[in-house]
């Protein structure tokens, strides 16, 4: 049986549950074949093609995010309810709900290591580039992990953009009702850059039914809000200022 010496070099560097990818491992001076090796010794174990963990650690897919992340150097995070969630608005959120929201552009795929596994919750990608990758993310430690997630404007705008079939307009406003601490900067450089108008209309009607004092610092006029009416939902109510129908209810 080898040692373990040179592989814990790098494991003390790691967080306790991070996936291994090989191919990280090789540029960092661990050969394929060594990496062999520390498989047949019982130090690491294969999850998938190219994916490796240390035996005798639990299945977590912020483990597996940080693979993506810091390793493969894949453009994916954390977003929608899921990074609502992580930083303290569960209680706007529906409950009951086991499963971690990740966005990545049209052409980005999860590599099968990560679908073939079962982890602690359950993985649905988002393709999405109605924003810039890089855009309104904040880094969230988690367990020891950091990982790039959502700030809780653009999470917000990312729960906008799977409304009203994957995302209940109704949560969406009481989602705006707890985020009084927006900074308006932040929003004002995501509504800009958003390519979405349908977001863009709800997200001003939301925050300006809330009346958040950060609402009024924005520049409206920088902000392009389209043509033509939008509709939300089937017979709706039109808000004739964003020209958008809504429930009876939200309006």
């Amino acid at each position: 049986m080898i040692k373990g010496t040179k592989i814990n070099q790098i494991l003390q560097q790691l967080p306790t549950g991070v996936i291994l990818l090989s191919s990280w491992l090789k540029a960092h001076g661990y050969s394929y074949g060594l990496q062999q090796r520390y498989r047949k010794s019982g130090w690491l174990i294969t999850i998938g093609k190219g994916a490796m963990m240390r035996s005798g650690q639990k299945l977590l897919l912020s483990g597996a995010i940080y693979a993506l992340q810091q390793q493969a150097e894949m453009q994916i995070h954390i977003g929608g309810r899921t990074a609502l969630g992580m930083q303290g608005y569960s209680h706007y959120i529906e409950a009951g709900r086991k499963e971690t929201l990740l966005f990545a552009r049209p052409d980005k795929k999860l590599p099968n290591w990560i679908r073939n596994n079962n982890w602690d919750t359950k993985p649905t990608l988002i393709s999405s580039s109605f924003l810039p990758q890089d855009t309104g993310l904040i880094d969230f430690n988690e367990e020891g992990i950091t990982l790039k997630i959502s700030g809780s404007a653009r999470a917000m705008m990312e729960c906008l953009k799977l409304s009203p079939n994957r995302f209940e307009l109704t949560e969406a406003r009481n989602l705006m009702e707890g985020l009084s601490l927006l900074k308006p900067d932040t929003v004002q450089i995501l509504l800009e850059q958003c390519t979405s108008v349908k977001v863009k209309r709800l997200f001003l009607y939301f925050a300006e039914k809330t009346g958040h004092s950060w609402f009024r610092h924005l520049q409206l006029n920088r902000i392009n809000l389209g043509s033509g009416k939008r509709s939300i939902v089937a017979n709706g109510v039109l808000i004739p200022e964003y020209q958008i129908t809504l429930p009876k209810h939200l309006v």
